[in-house]
């Protein structure tokens, strides 16, 4: 049997198409109709990669009845990556458009997001509107696929780059279906903490309604804390002159209303985005079930259809519960992006620092920057995320006079950028000709660091200040690219090799955001799946970049509270 099929669900009842492919990708025998789609696939056991449509439209229904695939490729999925790889990332990328290209045909607009339907576990499955393309214009599609993979700049990166999206696609449903554990009755505890009583009429709850009064009392007028051109405006009044409420810029005022602001704002977004409503619409049966989207921004970081799940504040966090007699296996990977350049780069010293799974700024320190931690960290995010005036440029100097490759590199990608020309990730991953407000965003540092690192011109916080059409401000995002893509592409195959350790475990991946997973497991399968994360980062490393010297380590943790492991 060959161990690659291709297959496409009937557009009405239960039924699937299936024919087998041969190396060449094109059809090796008869295309047959089985009247029951998950009976066909249970039928082929040794099929080991599955070519279809879309992930979205097959799996949820195979996993719905206990059928886990091992492999897939996602046709539309790679067309999203060809297409950014020929330039024309924007275009439409569905099978249906794809087919129109193929025939030199007028090309259908991709089917607008379906909104996220909070609740329910198979929302994000349910048919969307979408242009009918026959069996045979699949595969089409197909070989045309693999044909312009054969034209890529390094053909077997991008295959393997197409493979690793195509296996988050089978995590991201899976993580769907398990769910992330989470204790409705412990969330409803912390937002009376947090928030106080609610009011009737839906109005402010309790907490935020006295610190509103407060920042009005102390502002000498009636302000809405909730819109910040309000808050700019009554500080005007006072004499104080704002730029913006953010809070690194309001932590900075000495003035009575700063700190009520400021506290007021925090528990606002909390309400807002993870209060009482929130976990009426998200959490059903003890599960908080994310709609993940691999691949939603332009760097390959994920996104979500709703629920704020890569944004879950750490004080929510206590109401992420394992279930009783199991436990969640929390992992970070440690300074990923850094390690990231030291393995695009080659460069020899990085890669000797970044060598070792202890902490990268100090052992860089030691080396440049006369055991000066902070420095060497600043240093090097600077080279990476384009802080190249006042501190950061004396910092980048050192850092160019001992790890020349690794600058150059992310040099060379920011003068591509500027000069308008495409920049790749390690596997192939391009950057859009243009940086629209969404990039820009997507680009900045995490937020963790981004109050580390001065704006060039300022004193305190980070903001890129990007501009569409502005080829310094593509050039600072060119040269975030190369290396926040590239750390993408790892990820994806480190999620990839984790999955495939857990295999034959009760242990069930819950959680993923660009460096971070949870593993929801029994509390005796807690050190193995320990030991295959770590695992999985350094495989990963390997496949992603060859054989290079860079680790690529996890601080791991196993508790019952998601909030206990930091």
């Amino acid at each position: 049997m060959s161990e690659r099929w291709a297959l496409a669900v009937e557009a009405e009842g239960d039924g699937a198409l299936l024919v087998p492919l041969g190396p060449d990708g094109l059809p090796a025998g008869e295309v047959r109709r089985e009247p029951d789609l998950v009976a066909a696939v249970r039928a082929r056991p040794g099929v080991t990669r599955w070519v279809w449509r879309s992930t979205a439209e097959v799996y949820p229904r195979l996993l719905a009845a206990g059928v886990r695939i091992e492999r897939c490729y996602d046709m539309e999925a790679a067309e999203q990556l060809l297409l950014g790889h020929e330039g024309r990332l924007g275009e439409p990328r569905s099978a249906a458009a794809a087919w129109a290209r193929l025939r030199n045909e007028p090309v259908p607009p991709d089917p607008p997001q379906r909104g996220a339907e909070p609740g329910s576990q198979d929302s994000l499955f349910e048919p969307r509107p979408t242009v009918s393309v026959p069996f045979e214009g699949l595969l089409a599609v197909y070989a045309e696929q693999q044909r312009r993979h054969d034209r890529a700049e390094h053909p077997g990166r991008m295959r393997l780059l197409t493979a690793a999206e195509s296996a988050g696609m089978l995590v991201a449903a899976e993580m769907h279906r398990a769910g992330l554990p989470w204790r409705a009755d412990v969330h409803r505890e912390l937002l009376g903490e947090l928030l106080g009583e609610r009011y009737a009429g839906g109005g402010e709850p309790r907490r935020l309604a006295e610190l509103a009064d407060e920042v009005s009392a102390a502002l000498g007028r009636r302000v809405r804390p909730d819109l910040p051109a309000d808050v700019v405006k009554a500080f005007a009044a006072a004499g104080v002159r704002l730029k913006s409420t953010r809070r690194w810029e309001l932590e900075e005022l000495d003035h009575p209303a700063a700190r009520p602001l400021i506290a007021y704002k925090k528990l606002y977004r909390i309400w807002t985005a993870h209060g009482w409503s929130w976990l009426q619409d998200w959490v059903r049966d003890g599960r908080f079930r994310p709609e993940y989207l691999p691949g939603g921004t332009v760097s390959g970081r994920w996104t979500t259809n709703g629920g704020g799940a890569l944004q879950i504040p750490k004080v929510i966090r206590r109401a992420v519960v394992a279930d009783p007699g199991w436990r969640l296996v929390v992992a970070d990977a440690d300074q990923m992006e850094p390690r990231v350049l030291a393995a695009i780069s080659r460069d020899p010293g990085l890669m000797e620092v970044a060598g070792h799974p202890d902490d990268l700024y100090t052992r860089l320190s030691d080396r440049a920057f006369s055991g000066d931690r902070n420095h060497a960290k600043l240093a090097l995010l600077g080279a990476i995320y384009g802080q190249t005036s006042g501190d950061g440029l004396k910092n980048l100097a050192a850092l160019r006079r001992r790890f020349p490759r690794a600058v150059a590199y992310v040099d060379e990608a920011a003068k591509a950028g500027e000069e308008g020309r495409l920049v790749r990730t390690w596997l192939g991953r391009t950057s859009p000709r243009a940086v629209g407000a969404g990039d820009a965003e997507e680009a900045g540092l995490p937020q963790e660091e981004a109050e580390q690192v001065p704006e060039e011109g300022g004193s305190a916080g980070y903001t890129p200040g990007y501009a569409s059409g502005n080829g310094r401000a593509r050039g600072r995002f060119t040269r975030n690219f190369v290396v926040q893509g590239s750390a993408a592409d790892w990820a994806l195959l480190m999620l990839a090799a984790l999955r495939r350790s857990l295999a034959g475990m009760r242990a069930e991946l819950v959680f993923f955001q660009h460096d971070e997973v949870i593993v929801h497991c029994p509390v005796e399968e807690a050190e193995a799946v320990t030991a295959a994360i770590g695992a999985a980062g350094d495989e990963a490393g390997r496949i992603t970049f060859g054989e290079t010297p860079v680790r690529f380590p996890f601080t791991t943790a196993t508790v019952e509270r998601y909030a206990d492991a930091k």
